[in-house]
């Protein structure tokens, strides 16, 4: 080898060791860093007409898992929309109330039976018929409060909705920028792997909305497809769009038109489909809630306040009501119309012939509604039939329940049943993507910078160093030596 040949060998050492060097300094200064990919350096071998001419920096090489960090998305995902679900189940349930709490709806069922009941020992007491009363205005009150309540989550999450898209389109539009500016960075030679970590980053935000998938392009760049098929970014990035209402009521839907879908670049897609383009994610469960989770629960809510309708109204209960009238529950004071159930529970209201508070005299509820004028102040057998048709079983005519006959009490009980299981199964599903997402964390974090091998290698690039140093020493030595000569 020549003086010049060992002379290039070396300063090419020299570079690379401080390329190398300087590396393992970042790797050990962001091992901390959230987002951070450790580095290393690609080498290859210079060669010059047929020998070897030193070493070659290729670039920088990130140590990324993409597949792991592909998982931990999707598990993301999940918990964003588990997590909506279970969310929603929760509020509910804790509005409807647990059966031994008396501001429940089991509780106030329970308080009317036995309001009845008391009525019926004393029905000359005009403060037991008041009760009775009472007892009747705080179920229907409970029944509006929940469907109050359902319609209020229907309407948050319209307005999540909205924010989700616009983070969505934010985050997209950012990932175009980084991917142009990586290509850039590449095709001028200049390591892009700072903005590789951020619009990995970004990428990291947007993956618990829609479930995402990353797809290499040439040059640095990526494209991202959610796994139900929607092209997000390819080169450009999709818009999406949705419009936001300023109120719901449980007469609108998405079907019906009154609420708004989603489009993908003006083109509008499936949001109820479990398999749809962006199942899976925490938008994909703010649809869920507002146009299937909380229609199902109206619907049973609806049907439980129908069943307290049709008890009342039964035409062999009370022989003074008019034919065809309404019973001590009215919808909005009509009798019930069974083709217009939706959204009877906002409806529902106490027969102003009982109310005082409406021209009604409260002795009606012991003598008929249509009487005329109070009878015997002893007869309780109205009061007594008014507690049997609350305890009676029935068959409820909606609501999805199961075709088995039950007392109010006992719809009122299955209504919580039906709710309770579903949050539980929401949440051991979400408890599951939690702990997934934590394993594949973990084990990403494993994969981040170890700063014992990082100081192994310094040690390394240090001998190397010193190595590549000696030989231009002594190059310097024998050049000296010559021209001594």
């Amino acid at each position: 080898m020549s003086i010049a040949g060992a002379l290039s060998n070396a300063l090419s050492g020299l570079n690379a060791n401080a390329r190398a060097a300087e590396l393992v300094s970042s790797n050990v200064a962001n091992a901390m860093t959230e987002g951070y990919v450790p580095r290393s350096l690609e080498l290859s071998t210079r060669s010059l007409g047929g020998a070897g001419s030193g070493v070659r920096v290729e670039g920088v090489i990130r140590h990324t898992d993409n597949v792991l960090i592909g998982d931990r998305r999707l598990a993301d995902a999940a918990i964003g929309h588990t997590g909506t679900h279970a969310q929603f189940l929760s509020d509910l349930e804790r509005v409807i109330g647990s059966p031994d709490s008396a501001g429940s709806l089991s509780g106030r069922i329970a308080q009317f039976e036995a309001s009845l009941v008391e009525a019926a020992a004393r029905p000359d007491s005009e403060a037991r018929l008041s009760a009775v009363l009472d007892a009747a205005k705080g179920l229907t009150s409970h029944l509006k409060t929940t469907t109050d309540n359902i319609q209020n989550a229907r309407l948050e999450a319209d307005r999540g909705i909205a924010l989700q898209v616009d983070q969505l389109n934010a985050g997209l539009k950012d990932v175009q920028f980084l991917n142009t500016k990586i290509q850039e960075a590449m095709m001028r030679g200049v390591d892009p792997s700072g903005m590789m970590d951020l619009r990995q980053m970004k990428i990291d935000e947007i993956s618990s909305i829609v479930p995402l998938k990353e797809i290499p392009r040439d040059h640095g760049q990526v494209a991202l497809i959610t796994t139900g098929g929607a092209l997000l970014l390819d080169g450009k990035a999709a818009e999406l769009e949705f419009s936001t209402v300023n109120m719901i009521v449980p007469e609108m839907t998405q079907a019906g038109g009154a609420l708004s879908g989603l489009t993908i670049n003006g083109r509008a897609i499936v949001t109820s489909a479990e398999r749809g383009p962006i199942a899976g994610g925490s938008l994909a469960g703010l649809f869920d809630v507002r146009d299937d989770l909380a229609v199902s629960a109206q619907s049973r809510v609806d049907a439980v306040a129908r069943d307290l309708v049709e008890r009342f109204q039964d035409p062999s209960l009370d022989p003074t009501r008019a034919p065809g009238g309404a019973g001590l529950f009215t919808d909005n004071g009509a009798p019930f119309d069974p083709l217009d159930e939706v959204a009877l529970s906002t409806r529902l209201t106490v027969n102003a012939a009982v109310d005082p508070d409406q021209s009604g005299a409260i002795w009606r509820l012991r003598d008929g509604l249509g009487a005329a004028v109070p009878g015997d102040v002893g007869n309780a057998s109205l009061l007594g039939d008014l507690a049997d048709a609350l305890s009676e079983n029935r068959v409820p005519a909606s609501g999805g329940f199961l075709g088995a006959a039950r007392s109010s009490a006992g719809l009122a009980a299955d209504l919580l049943t039906v709710i309770g299981a579903e949050r539980n199964q929401t949440e051991t599903r979400l408890t599951f993507s939690t702990a997934q997402h934590n394993s594949l964390r973990q084990m990403e974090y494993s994969k981040g910078v170890d700063t014992d091998a990082e100081m192994q290698k310094l040690m390394m690039i240090e001998q190397a160093y010193a190595a590549n140093a000696q030989v231009i020493s002594t190059v310097d030595e024998m050049l000296q030596t010559i021209l001594g000569l």
